[in-house]
């Protein structure tokens, strides 16, 4: 077994420069045997998934987060009950052996031993609870993070591109990780000790009763309804302040990835002490809503601390005069005192565990939000299945714009043909694009129809539609993983026939044989270390072997060299035959091989016809092939020089 990889399957690890594992050192072999030996078996995958699932688990919440593992939920409730009875049981103990063991005329060493074995035995039980209850917990935040991530992810699959195109990287990237690494730390320890110091709380409030009901109640009546208000004023103030602090985070992150994606252009312009400054302010607004929260602690925290200290000079007062007066036990007031002291523990406890809290909480409002997104493309309810196409393109009335007031292409009425190869040209921005992602359904239009074969693209599903579909952009992207892993990104099962038979036809052969691995080598990110021809002819590939019935090529040769161009030209002779093609032609020798060119200007079709009709009829077509041949001849005169 290889282990390793990237994010499409194994793949043969490889070590610093792209160098192949070169084996495990004998001296180690053993340590990675009894590794392996204790390494659990994990079984296939069961996650699947739809674009409009049947059943949601419904709004996100901390409840509906922890009831999907009931077992382990009941086991750490047992185990954190068993830990609030037996912490709490010494100070009980401590007054049993001090009033029936060590007071004149009732002194027993039997009682006394009894009431110290009894305390160890608490001791002994609460540690051993309190270890069952964090491996639980621990077990029951990893299983919750697990189906958390794994159902923010699949939501963003959901989503539509105008969704990425409005919301910055580094934002979704912070949901993924600092907001459920809260969730997660919320989940682990902050609610096993909200839950611990708070059952705490209440048995200690119930044996103080038990104990005199009249010391308890001028003891909580001086301490609760101090407390209570503060811890009121504290949750409304902290809850804003952690909500500044998770937004400031996601800037953070956010502008973190812009400045790494455009790191390039940062240096190419000398943009980087500008670039650090913006950061800075970035980073000031985040460490500013730091400072809020730890200026709130540090008001709720001492503020509590000094009134248990008042709490407990008011009892040994109160309390001391009621033993001289032979109304309370010696044995209860010192009792009455540890009590007090652990009922004010569990509330610097609490403090510290309600920021946690706190993030969870504002954590779990962003990732509600996230989720409660819904995509504006989406499928309709029981879409129908699009069945084998041939291939026919129909536009009627289409009026489309990325911001509904503002249209970018306006009454599209066209029909491309099965196995017809139809090439938009026009001036940038005239929507030529735009029409390319309509018929892909990357967005919906705003009036009109788009139908293959009659089937309007609204009414079927993505799956089915998109099984069909081919799409070759400007700039392809590849995937961490090998070559062949990026070919077969549509088809993971094609077999090494069809792959070499997808390499062949597109002219990759000797891409391929230059590379150490083959079609196992590793690609560095994006295909960083492969030519743009290279990359492209490999989208090519990748678009050849899922054998899709209509093919959409946006600027495919746009950013080539001549020589690049040339070996694109021939594999798109290949993968266009005898399938429906659109082409976005940014030089017209491209859009020339085409069966007709559609000329888009100012989002409206302009003219359509062959390159030699349209030449004819000298228009817009005309004129843009004139001033192209010009350019041409102009170049060719500066290389003779």
């Amino acid at each position: 077994m290889a282990w390793g990889g990237g994010g499409m399957g194994f793949a043969p690890v490889r070590g610093a420069g792209g160098l192949p594992f070169g084996g495990i050192p004998s001296e180690l072999q053993e340590g990675v045997d009894r590794l392996l030996a204790d390494e659990p078996v994990h079984p296939e995958p069961t996650e699947t998934f739809e674009q409009r699932p049947a059943t949601g688990p419904g709004r996100l919440s901390l409840g509906r987060l922890l009831v999907a593992y009931p077992r382990l939920l009941v086991a750490a409730v047992g185990l954190i009950v068993v830990m609030a009875l037996t912490s709490q049981a010494g100070p009980y103990l401590t007054e049993i052996a001090i009033n029936h063991g060590m007071l004149p005329g009732h002194r027993s060493l039997l009682v006394v031993g009894v009431a110290a074995g009894a305390y160890l035995a608490c001791v002994l039980v609460s540690a051993l609870a309190q270890r069952a209850q964090v491996r639980t917990t621990g077990r029951l935040a990893a299983g919750v993070m697990k189906d958390l991530r794994i159902r923010v992810f699949a939501h963003l699959q959901r989503l539509s591109l105008d969704f990425f195109t409005e919301e910055k990287a580094g934002v979704l990237m912070s949901r993924m990780t600092s907001d459920i690494e809260n969730l997660q730390q919320l989940l682990q320890d902050g609610l096993a000790q909200f839950a611990v110091q708070g059952l705490t709380m209440i048995v200690i409030t119930a044996v103080l009763f038990v104990m005199d009901v009249r010391l308890a109640l001028i003891t909580v009546l001086l301490i609760l309804p101090v407390l209570s208000a503060a811890s009121l004023w504290f949750r409304v103030a902290s809850e804003r302040a952690y909500q500044k602090v998770r937004d400031g985070i996601a800037g953070v992150l956010a502008d973190l990835s812009e400045s790494l994606q455009g790191v390039r252009v940062v240096t190419s312009h000398n943009r980087q002490r500008h670039n650090v400054l913006h950061h800075r302010n970035v980073v000031g607004t985040y460490r500013d809503a730091n400072n809020q929260t730890a200026q709130i602690s540090a008001v709720y925290g001492p503020g509590t601390q000094m009134l248990g200290y008042l709490g407990q000079g008011a009892l040994l007062a109160i309390g001391g005069d009621m033993v001289l007066h032979h109304s309370l036990s010696i044995g209860a007031l010192i009792a009455f005192f540890l009590y007090l002291n652990r009922f004010l523990q569990p509330i610097q406890l609490l403090v510290q565990q309600y920021n946690t809290y706190q993030q969870g909480q504002a954590s779990i409002i962003k990732l509600r939000g996230l989720l409660e997104t819904e995509p504006s493309v989406d499928e309709v309810p029981a879409a129908d299945a699009l069945p084998p196409v041939e291939g026919r393109i129909t536009f009627e009335g289409v009026v489309f714009g990325y911001d509904p007031t503002v249209p970018v292409v306006s009454d599209i009425d066209l029909t491309i043909e099965p196995a017809e190869t139809v090439a938009f040209v026009g001036p940038t921005g005239a929507g030529k694009s735009t029409l390319a992602k309509l018929i892909t359904r990357f967005y919906d239009p705003l009036a009109g129809r788009v139908l293959i074969d009659g089937h309007d693209l609204r009414k079927v599903s993505f799956a089915s539609l998109r099984r069909q579909l081919g799409v070759v952009p400007q700039e392809p992207f590849l995937f961490a993983g090998t070559v062949r892993e990026n070919i077969a990104f549509a088809r993971p099962q094609a077999s090494r026939a069809e792959l070499d038979e997808a390499v062949r036809a597109v002219g990759l052969e000797e891409v391929i044989a230059r590379l150490p691995e083959g079609l196992e080598t590793v690609v560095h990110e994006r295909g960083q270390s492969l030519s743009s021809g290279e990359r492209q002819l490999l989208a090519l590939a990748r678009a050849f072997l899922a054998h899709p019935r209509v093919l959409v090529l946006d600027e495919a040769t746009s950013n080539l060299d001549l020589a690049s161009e040339t070996r694109i030209e021939k594999a798109l002779d290949i993968l266009l035959q005898g399938r429906t093609a659109v082409l976005i032609a940014h030089r017209l020798s491209t859009a020339m091989k085409a069966d007709r060119i559609v000329v888009v200007a100012e989002g409206r079709i302009a003219e359509v016809g062959s390159h030699a009709e349209l030449l004819a009829a000298g228009g817009r077509y005309a004129a843009m092939y004139e001033t192209w041949i010009t350019q041409a001849e102009a170049e060719s005169a500066g290389a003779g020089r």
